[in-house]
């Protein structure tokens, strides 16, 4: 989970039964068995509170069970709360957070299209629907370097898309005995596939991936579309979250990655 400020106070404990003196862990605060953090937008909060608490336990992994506060809601005074999951991300151990995710998807693919995709925006909202031609592909000269080849190497999918974590690779924890937990889940409504690309990408351009990643996962339906769909999402929202940060070593990275992924590309356009 990510969150940050000033911490959770005492009337919010209070409606979610925990007692204490919070304790931040790195923008998410624990008291007791729980971890809060501020709601960012409403909407996603409810929508993703019903489909955990509805979800099944599993042994291939763990989630941050969401707390309903004493009066029966999901939120009290700005805050949600979880139940505190043990572990730590290891971005090192990149094979299995994509299983943990395909495991994760596979049990969260029944619920319908949340309608607040409609609305919700931001850089990675934003990044998430030029990725898939919703909008058009516009950027800084230095982002549109990298983005022009990419556009123009998209070809139509027939993936199905489903309610999906866009944001794996430091949201999954480790604890020995336990399996995987995964925590903080940004939905999008996408294939699948498209967010182990994301997860790909991430590894490849910023916790020194090999290439052999990219193709162990090369089995998932339509490979290089996803990894050309999550290269243009990830640049897209760094060009728009930060378009001054385009320094030599970032558009490095993203250049590695797309070398990486060309291969994929030429399959598909065969």
């Amino acid at each position: 989970m990510t969150g940050g400020g000033a911490p959770p106070p005492r009337e919010v404990l209070a409606a979610f039964g925990a007692s204490g003196t919070p304790v931040d862990l790195g923008g998410v605060w624990r008291a007791g068995s729980l971890a809060f953090k501020p709601v960012e937008f409403p909407p996603e909060t409810l929508w993703r509170a019903e489909v955990l608490d509805a979800l099944p336990g599993s042994s291939r992994f763990r989630i941050a069970r969401p707390v309903r506060a004493r009066d029966g809601s999901w939120v009290a005074r700005g805050w949600e709360a979880c139940r505190f999951v043990a572990g730590a991300p290891d971005v090192r151990r990149q094979d299995d957070v994509l299983r943990a995710g395909a495991a994760f998807h596979e049990a969260i693919g029944g619920p319908a299209r949340p309608p607040y995709l409609d609305v919700r925006d931001g850089p990675w909202s934003h990044g998430d629907r030029v990725a898939w031609d919703e909008r058009p592909v516009e950027g800084t000269p230095m982002a549109l370097e990298l983005l022009e080849p990419l556009a123009l190497a998209r070809r139509p999918v027939r993936a199905a898309s489903q309610a999906v974590h866009g944001d794996l690779l430091g949201n999954v924890l480790f604890a020995d005995g336990l399996p995987p937990a995964i925590i903080d889940w940004p939905v999008y409504w996408r294939p699948p596939a498209w967010a182990a690309a994301v997860a790909v990408v991430d590894a490849l351009c910023w916790h020194g991936a090999s290439p052999a990643l990219a193709a162990r996962w090369s089995h998932l339906p339509e490979w290089g579309q996803m990894l050309v769909r999550a290269l243009i999402y990830r640049i897209v929202t760094d060009d728009v979250a930060a378009p001054g940060a385009w320094t030599p070593g970032r558009l490095a990275a993203y250049r590695r990655a797309i070398a990486v992924t060309d291969p994929y590309l030429e399959a598909s356009d065969g």
